[in-house]
């Protein structure tokens, strides 16, 4: 492997541990994560890898951090988070088709929100009783979840602008001139 792709899979283990930290809601690598997969690793490795490292997170986060809210080993979380994980990183693929720039970053990474926020509070409204079954109740799930998608969206520009930041700096590709 160059050394290339070895610190893009650095730092998508790096943003993985991050998760495991003491942070606000809503407020994780996760977007990033997968933006960043689907920008610089070829399709099955870009998937691979950001999946591996959310995978590994999880068993942590769920059998050490969450431990007492779980009866025994919990080997998988919700197949919701893994569904909306794949579509940021289709969003990813679809966004730096033809090359990486600051826009698409930051474009990539509000919609990386934005289909986080629909995927995870669709599934709060189907799996839990907390709502009505109707679209009523489908709509006080979303406006229920509008206090967290600040830090989704915050997060999301943030840890991108990290992790691509970082990987373009590193490695020289990075054509953006800061002058202080």
């Amino acid at each position: 492997m160059s050394r290339r792709v070895l610190f893009a899979a650095g730092l998508i283990i790096s943003a993985a541990m991050i998760r495991v930290l003491p942070h606000p809601h809503n407020f994780a690598p996760l977007g990033a994560m997968g933006l960043f997969g689907a920008a610089y690793f070829r399709r099955s490795w870009g998937l691979l890898i950001p999946f591996i490292a959310l995978f590994l997170s999880d068993l942590v986060l769920n059998n050490v951090v969450y431990a007492a809210y779980y009866p025994s080993f919990k080997l998988f979380s919700s197949g919701w988070s893994y569904l909306s994980f794949a579509a940021v990183f289709v969003v990813g693929f679809l966004f730096f088709q033809k090359g990486i720039s600051v826009l698409k970053v930051g474009g990539a990474s509000l919609t990386a929100s934005v289909v986080f926020f629909l995927v995870s509070n669709f599934s709060t409204f189907f799996e839990t009783t907390l709502y009505a079954k109707t679209f009523a109740g489908l709509t006080a799930c979303y406006a229920a979840g509008l206090p967290f998608f600040q830090n989704t969206l915050v997060s999301d520009l943030f840890f991108s602008a990290v992790m691509f930041g970082a990987y373009e700096w590193v490695t020289g590709k990075s054509k953006v001139q800061l002058h202080f």
